[in-house]
């Protein structure tokens, strides 16, 4: 019996293993293909390399906890203060500059040593604005005007035909205030002192340059440090009797746009913001009790006040004591001995009064002068006020987001004194971190177009748009243990949206 080549597979057989290595190889080469178009059509995966967007988004940096009070905090990584190249990454540890507390002021002094957390990585939804125009406040990708082989990422300032002008931090149209949406105006408030986090030893001479001591001044008043909690406040007073306690910056950090990412040797320089934001937790124990936030703009104090029985109220002073009411609402007077949330915001032209869900708000007006007469160096005030018996905790104060012009009047491109109008199909970007920021501002020389082409200083041309960042996917992961080369474990708490667009 010939048995030769049973086992071998026949002439069709082998035609259908060629057959179905060819159809594997066609869906790879498939599949390939639909990811490039993907990545370059659709979104594609960026990384953000410097701390221009902080704190919004992260470029490579040191995490640090202050020593003394527990608050956590990011500071920049900048390579080339290691003698690195820009967007440089080392594996190991390295010894991080000296840092301020943002809420309790302690500086931490140089010379520890840890590893760099890497910058945020990012999706970015490319070709959106093939369809659909950029919006104001939008945080866009787009190929540097100075050098088109790098990419930029800023948030979006001004449109096309706009004049922007940049008055005391803030951002105006036309010469109207641009005032931040919601979403965006929660992530842009930075800490200036949370009462939370208390320091550990705070006889140390090393807060702001002297001892710790608790910022807000209650003495002259019935407001008392509670005994067994140093995070909470208390009054016992009569319902008559309003009680203040102020706010004291030759105690506290200050309200200058200090960013704690950013060196601690330019705070001096930095101007004052005076957009600031309270808030806290009232407990009220019994039904005649009023509760206060005062903050001031220049020369002018506004104050926001709830009392039990329902009533919000926004007033500003007249002077020689006196008090205008600008906004008044009745809401449903609250339950007592349980905390409630309030706030009291100063932004962008807009007087914002929230109590327990329940929002009262003022407007003053677009133009710069309607706040009064701009007065940058004028440091604000912070106060809180209330009579009858009540607890406050976890209390705050944040400043909002302060684009500077820091080299002075009509030096700056769309500072204050020099406005800029933009042309056709021209942009305007800032970063977040204002004052570490290369952007619209500060660019000086045109921007390489093609053909021997040049585009004007300071604008972003429509052609070097390069799509809108959505999603942080992979916030600076963590190391399995202190020498693991890479941070592997997904940080999957700071997995965030980035919000944008008006």
């Amino acid at each position: 019996m010939d048995t030769k080549g049973k086992n071998e597979p026949t002439v069709h057989q082998r035609r259908t293993r060629v057959a179905e290595i060819a159809d594997s190889f066609e869906w790879v080469v498939t599949a390939l293909i639909l990811a490039f178009v993907f990545r370059a059509f659709v979104m594609e995966a960026f990384r953000i390399p410097t701390g221009s967007m902080a704190d919004t988004l992260m470029g490579a940096h040191f995490r640090l906890c202050c020593a003394q009070c527990g608050y956590k905090y990011n500071y920049g990584f900048v390579p080339q203060s290691y003698g690195m190249q820009a967007d440089s990454m080392p594996r190991g540890f390295l010894t991080f500059s000296a840092s301020r507390c943002p809420s309790c002021g302690f500086f931490q002094p140089s010379g520890g040593a840890m590893p760099v957390a890497y910058g945020d990585r990012i999706l970015v939804l490319k070709c959106i604005y093939e369809y659909f125009e950029p919006k104001r406040w939008d945080v866009l990708v787009f190929r540097d005007p100075l050098d088109p082989t790098i990419n930029f990422i800023k948030r979006l300032a001004a449109l096309p035909g706009e004049t922007i002008e940049i008055i005391d931090g803030d951002v105006y149209i036309n010469g109207q205030i641009s005032r931040k949406p919601r979403k965006i105006q929660e992530e842009l408030w930075m800490p200036v002192y949370d009462n939370d986090y208390q320091p550990s030893r705070p006889r140390e001479p090393f807060f702001n340059g002297h001892v710790w001591r608790q910022p807000f001044k209650v003495a002259g008043s019935q407001w008392d440090v509670d005994p067994s909690n140093a995070t909470r406040f208390n009054l016992e007073s009569s319902p008559e009797q309003i009680n203040t306690m102020v706010y004291d910056t030759s105690i506290g950090n200050d309200f200058r746009t200090a960013y704690a990412y950013d060196n601690v040797r330019e705070y001096s320089r930095m101007p004052f913001c005076s957009d600031l934001m309270v808030r806290y937790y009232a407990t009220f124990f019994g039904e005649n009790c009023m509760a206060g936030i005062s903050l001031s703009k220049y020369q002018s104090q506004y104050t926001a006040r709830f009392e039990t029985g329902g009533a919000m109220v926004i007033t500003k002073s007249t002077g020689g004591g006196g008090f205008v009411e600008l906004a008044r609402k009745t809401v449903k007077p609250i339950n007592t001995d349980r905390p409630t949330e309030i706030k009291f915001a100063n932004v962008d032209h807009q007087l914002i009064f929230e109590v327990g869900g329940e929002e009262l708000s003022f407007d003053m007006g677009r133009e710069p002068n309607t706040a009064g007469s701009v007065m940058a160096k004028v440091e604000p005030e912070v106060k809180i006020f209330g009579a009858g018996k009540l607890q406050l905790s976890h209390v705050v104060i944040y400043r909002d987001i302060y684009y500077t012009d820091i080299d002075g009047p009509g030096l700056c491109r769309g500072g204050s004194g020099n406005p800029f109008k933009l042309g056709k199909d021209e942009f305007f970007a800032l970063g977040d971190n204002s004052p570490d920021s290369h952007d619209s501002r500060w660019w000086n020389q045109p921007g390489k177009g093609n053909n021997g082409n040049f585009y004007r200083e300071g604008v972003v041309p429509r052609d070097y748009l390069v799509g809108k960042a959505m999603f942080v996917y992979w916030p600076s992961g963590y190391r399995p243990y202190p020498g693991f080369p890479v941070p592997v474990i997904p940080n999957v708490g700071w997995m965030r949206f980035i919000y944008g667009g008006k």
